[in-house]
């Protein structure tokens, strides 16, 4: 008799085990991204799952390589010939706290554009951001697990050329 109960409690046990480890186990199912076309920024879409029914929160962070070109426009709306434009290049990363129901978590976060930094143009003209162009973007939770979001992704708002 007490062979069949320890007999039955190590089924049990094999028979549980692998739903415990599953539901400990977050990785990314979707993982996108998209230029917002008015502002130049990369919004990460993303639906994280396996992360278990005790959490509450998740951290999830996305970043890229980013470059921004800026140029002067004068008053009459063209980019005069000269050197006045910048083109900044660097790593942007951004991240938010997202609520975690049954076990997954759903979002966006928005990243960029770089800032112009100390660029400004003359008298009679303003700054304008040109172009954007975000390429490696990469998606990660807390616990490490990450997405790849494939390609490079580039806009044009202003024409300089």
């Amino acid at each position: 008799m007490g062979f069949r109960i320890v007999l039955a409690t190590l089924l049990a046990l094999v028979l549980l085990a692998p739903t415990a480890a599953f539901a400990d186990s977050p990785h990314f199912i979707r993982a996108d991204a998209s230029l917002n076309t008015s502002t130049g920024a990369l919004v990460c879409t993303f639906k994280e799952v396996g992360l278990g029914n005790t959490a509450t929160t998740e951290r999830v962070t996305c970043s890229a390589d980013a470059t921004a070109t800026y140029a002067c426009i004068n008053g009459g709306g063209n980019h005069p010939r000269a050197a006045n434009k910048e083109t900044v290049n660097g790593p942007l990363v951004n991240g938010g706290d997202f609520p975690v129901r049954n076990g997954s978590v759903t979002g966006s976060i928005s990243l960029g554009p770089l800032s112009a930094g100390g660029f400004s143009c003359p008298n009679g003209q303003r700054l304008v951001l040109a172009s954007v162009s975000y390429s490696n973007v990469t998606l990660t939770g807390a616990a490490g697990d990450s997405a790849s979001v494939p390609g490079t992704f580039s806009l044009v708002l202003v024409n300089i050329a």
